[in-house]
């Protein structure tokens, strides 16, 4: 009986110990996945602002009532977002969270702005992975 239950005991811890190194290495490798280099700077807003509405603008065929909403939806996003890059390179499980936090509060926002049809398209055109070649880029990473 006794075996039975130590050996009871050693599977429980084993298998507890083994899912929280699991976890540590998916956080491990979620927070680490983004890097300043890795994205579009947003040195200038204004232009990065602008580069996003053109590509947005054709893809998703935004009216002339829905273009100032999505520009100023996206400038907001992007100051805040300029001011929680440095966290990517210094403390990575902030950035993570902040990042996942506005990403969210744009695309609320982007619900409302942009028809069903238009915000699929929209999410459809996030890239694979974080790149500095791509604008888009600073909208999802």
């Amino acid at each position: 009986m006794k075996t039975l239950l130590t050996v009871l005991i050693l599977a429980i811890t084993s298998s507890t110990a083994f899912s929280q190194g699991i976890l540590k290495k998916v956080q491990s490798a979620a927070s680490s996945n983004v890097s300043t280099s890795s994205l579009p700077s947003l040195g200038n807003i204004g232009s990065v602002k602008d580069a996003i509405m053109a590509k947005l603008t054709p893809s998703l065929g935004l009216t002339a009532t829905q273009k100032p909403a999505v520009s100023t939806d996206i400038t907001d996003y992007l100051k805040s977002k300029a001011g929680i890059m440095p966290l990517a390179n210094t403390d990575k499980t902030a950035y993570t969270s902040k990042s996942t936090s506005l990403i969210s509060g744009l695309s609320g926002k982007l619900k409302t702005a942009l028809t069903a049809a238009q915000y699929a398209k929209f999410l459809g055109l996030k890239p694979s992975a974080p790149s500095a070649g791509n604008v888009l880029s600073s909208l999802f990473f």
